[in-house]
């Protein structure tokens, strides 16, 4: 069911008994990490408020095609190009019908019409409306243009009728939903990744840092992302926007990262220490600005905790995959790395090397484990981390590989 991770749902509600359900499908759904947007006919308003429901999902419910408000927020198109997939549960006869012959008379036949993502119905209705020819043929028109129905069910319906009609239970619509999606690398895993330098404070307006941009992880937390994992980012002092789906948590100093650090290792099956973390900090911190007074100012430096080593040292010990940033002897550096901190994985990469430094967009990098290690050529950052993401879910996963 991991393969709801991360994924976007549009949930259109249409009139009937059977949409008092979608309270509970928004809500399973979200179990299994989908983010789900609804939409709601004028009909099925009568059953169910939109509150309810806005408040289940944590979005605003989508009720109406000419809306000004939502038109300068998420528009009909917009939503339409937002769905990984559109599930209409319930699909009421009406709906059915309306959609097989390609009207757009309100909201969510337009979203249907426009959306370029896989449409899935989950019909209910009086057994009688269900046997109709009319109906069926309205299916057998919609199943020809590879739109997917669920269901429906047998059973006692609330008109009294017993018979096919019944919408299926959440449970049922949500692994059916999740069948629409192929399995991904990291579906349902836990990845924390540190991003960015640290930066540690001389005195209130200067520090020690580095030239680390943090592009490299926040491109593998959004390379993560779009494996399917649960992505919380640790990031450092950095000029970037959050990646979708992404959990951020800033911080400044070394220390403040390995508490942060500390606080995820509990619900953690990957980690990835992409960060330039400072390995000294000023013994002692000024508390005034340091004035220019001396030809000479000598600063004592102690050592910062070393995040990676406690990762790997920790029990349960998370699959922990370093970085190694070298100017010179780069292999034999990150190897050493790789075994004096336990490590399982280590990235190495030259960041003396010209185009290929802190703040490029592009990388090329060694990828060393105990018993092998990958060269992988220069490339945007962006296409590295997902082969990166791929090449860590294989050991780590050697059984999905």
């Amino acid at each position: 069911m991991g393969r709801l991770n991360n994924r976007q749902i549009l949930l259109g509600v249409t009139g009937g008994i059977a949409a008092y359900k979608a309270a509970e499908l928004v809500r399973r759904l979200q179990d299994q990490g989908a983010d789900v947007r609804v939409v709601m006919t004028r009909a099925a308003q009568e059953f169910v408020t939109p509150l309810t429901l806005q408040a289940l999902s944590g979005n605003p419910v989508h009720t109406d095609l000419l809306d000004p408000a939502a038109e300068a927020a998420m528009g009909h198109i917009e939503l339409a190009r937002w769905a990984d997939l559109v599930l209409v549960a319930p699909a009421s006869a009406d709906f059915i019908a309306r959609l097989a012959h390609g009207h757009a008379d309100d909201l969510l036949t337009t979203l249907c019409l426009a959306t370029p993502a896989p449409i899935a119905l989950a019909p209910a209705m009086n057994q009688g409306m269900w046997r109709d020819p009319a109906t069926q043929a309205n299916l057998d028109q919609l199943r020809s243009r590879h739109i997917n129905v669920f269901g429906p069910a047998e059973g006692s319906q609330a008109c009294g009728d017993v018979g096919p009609g019944r919408l299926l239970e959440p449970d049922q619509l949500v692994a059916l939903t999740a069948d629409q999606f192929p399995n991904r690398a990291l579906d349902g895993q836990r990845v924390v990744i540190t991003a960015g330098p640290t930066r540690e404070a001389l005195d209130p307006v200067r520090y020690i840092s580095n030239h680390s941009s943090g592009k490299m992880g926040f491109a593998l937390a959004r390379a993560a992302v779009d494996a399917g994992a649960q992505v919380t980012l640790i990031a450092g002092p950095v000029n970037l926007p959050t990646p979708e789906r992404v959990q951020r948590v800033n911080v400044e100093s070394a220390r403040q990262m390995y508490e942060a650090t500390q606080a995820q290792l509990d619900r953690c099956d990957i980690f990835i220490a992409a960060a330039a973390v400072a390995d000294y900090r000023p013994q002692v911190v000024a508390e005034q600005k340091i004035k220019k007074q001396q030809e000479e100012l000598q600063i004592t430096l102690v050592r910062n905790p070393d995040i990676v080593a406690a990762v790997a040292a920790h029990d349960p010990k998370p699959f922990t995959v370093g970085f190694a940033a070298e100017t010179e002897q780069v292999a034999d550096h990150a190897r050493g790395k790789l075994e004096r901190k336990n490590l399982d994985m280590i990235i190495a990469n030259d960041v003396a090397a010209e185009g290929i430094g802190f703040n490029s967009d592009n990388n090329a990098v060694t990828v060393m484990w105990r018993t092998g290690e990958l060269s992988i050529g220069e490339r945007s950052k962006s296409q590295l981390a997902r082969d990166l993401i791929e090449v860590i879910a294989m050991h780590r996963y050697p059984q999905l590989a």
